[in-house]
């Protein structure tokens, strides 16, 4: 292709200018999430041999679906661009098993050839989004992130281009975690269950960027394992998207697509769906029988107790493995709330070792069952950000170190900041509400996507 880009994969996108330039996230081959996840389509050979051909690879973060471990390692001869996250967890780990890596400062231009550049903001969500311009076309990935403070800049930017494309996660819910129960141990529907029109919240998001074309993106998996393919059930598919589309001002485009720049048209990739599968999770290493011994449960400790944010909260935490429980007692913590995490030993030391709780809760085979009167959104938001987010990626612990990160974030872009800090705040005074009035908590989130 002269000029121009590939949607394939999960969140891959690959850029063109006369040969492959940039492709960003490449998940080609394994899985993910403790063997959970599988790519829902084959990769075609002709982008794969694109993607081995490009010279740069932009990693948005450490989740395996976009930072695929053995994906990573068939490019390592490549030069990686890697967003400005505090901690710089990514970047690190990357130099010392010797990798080349350049780490981009949010929201400035870079260079990637002379028709193509980049500009990459890194959020306190250690999540990424990236701005492509090729030759006056505009690509913004967004992959799976949610707004952390970038969202007026990105509008801001897109105003200055006739021919924009959002590539953006659409789908039920499923790529959190959703794998909850209550004190009786029954499941918890997932709001996924509702299977509200995607085509609707398409359209929606789109006409708030001011986008020309959407393209679903960043959610395309299948699980896999025999304890998380009951997740199946929520996972959208590719004739799901465009159920409830209709817009005068935006385009839905197919999910893998070849967009040509220079003659201003698209051609629809066609991969193979990959056959469904279900695999013991022993294939994995993963056998529920299995129970901790005296050194897991202090690593467990260790790693919990670490974390100021999660003992000043909840009363306990207790892990359920090989049939016995692992309880862990927090003496200042909430009284009110505490949790249990029903999951084999060893994906849940793996997590604790390499410090990817959030790869556990991904997963969606790991079962959590809530004690006491927590929110309806559940371990959001005093768990999962403050284990997954803060702490595993962003090496932020204590009040101490928390206070420095949020700084790091702040000073970056303060009215950006201040202003996404409002607009949360008074959501999530009007969550506690939603149940009362849905009607109105919807129309605030609508009249806060415009802004």
């Amino acid at each position: 292709m002269e000029l121009g880009f590939e949607t394939i994969g999960n969140a891959t996108l690959i850029c063109y200018d006369k040969t492959p330039i940039l492709v960003t996230d490449p998940w080609i081959i394994g899985s993910a999430y403790f063997g959970s996840w599988s790519l829902s389509h084959e990769i075609p050979q002709e982008q794969i041999d694109a993607i081995e051909r490009c010279e740069y690879v932009w990693i948005s973060h450490g989740h395996p679906d976009h930072m695929s471990g053995e994906s990573v390692e068939l490019l390592r001869d490549k030069k990686f661009l890697i967003p400005d996250h505090a901690g710089s967890r990514i970047a690190s780990g990357m130099q010392k098993e010797g990798f080349n890596v350049s780490i981009l400062q949010d929201r400035v231009w870079t260079s990637l050839s002379s028709r193509m550049r980049i500009l990459s903001i890194a959020d306190y969500n250690q999540d990424a989004i990236l701005l492509v311009d090729i030759n006056g076309t505009l690509v913004i990935n967004l992959n799976d992130a949610s707004d952390r403070g970038w969202r007026y800049f990105v509008k801001t930017a897109i105003r200055n281009y006739k021919d924009t494309f959002l590539l953006r996660l659409f789908g039920y819910g499923d790529s959190d975690m959703i794998n909850y129960f209550d004190e009786a141990g029954i499941r918890i529907e997932p709001s996924a269950a509702r299977k509200f029109p995607l085509g609707r919240s398409i359209a929606n998001a789109a006409e708030a960027y001011g986008v020309k074309y959407v393209i679903p993106f960043s959610s395309m998996h299948r699980y896999r394992r025999a304890d998380s393919i009951w997740a199946n059930q929520y996972v959208a598919r590719l004739e799901d998207y465009s159920v409830g589309f209709t817009s005068k001002r935006c385009e839905l485009l197919p999910a893998f697509i070849r967009y040509d720049c220079v003659k201003k048209q698209f051609t629809e990739i066609e991969p193979k769906k990959n056959p469904d599968m279900v695999i013991d999770p022993k294939m994995f290493g993963d056998d529920w029988s299995e129970g901790l011994d005296e050194d897991d449960f202090h690593k467990i400790d260790a790693y919990f107790r670490s974390i100021s944010h999660i003992s000043e909260n909840f009363s306990f935490i207790n892990f359920r493995v090989g049939g016995k429980d692992h309880r862990l007692n927090f003496k200042n913590g909430n009284s009110k709330i505490g949790m249990t995490f029903e999951v084999p030993r060893n994906s849940l030391m793996q997590a604790v070792q390499f410090e990817i709780f959030d790869d556990l809760l991904i997963g969606n085979f790991m079962k959590t069952r809530l004690e006491g009167k927590w929110p309806y959104t559940g371990l959001c938001p005093d768990f999962t950000p403050y284990v997954a987010k803060y702490a595993d990626n962003g090496r932020a612990k204590t009040r101490e170190e928390l206070e420095r990160y949020f700084c790091e974030y702040q000073k970056r872009a303060p009215l950006d900041y201040l202003r996404h800090r409002i607009k949360s705040r008074l959501l999530e005074t009007a969550r506690p509400h939603v149940k009362a009035n849905r009607t109105l908590y919807q129309f605030a989130r609508r009249t806060f996507s415009w802004s």
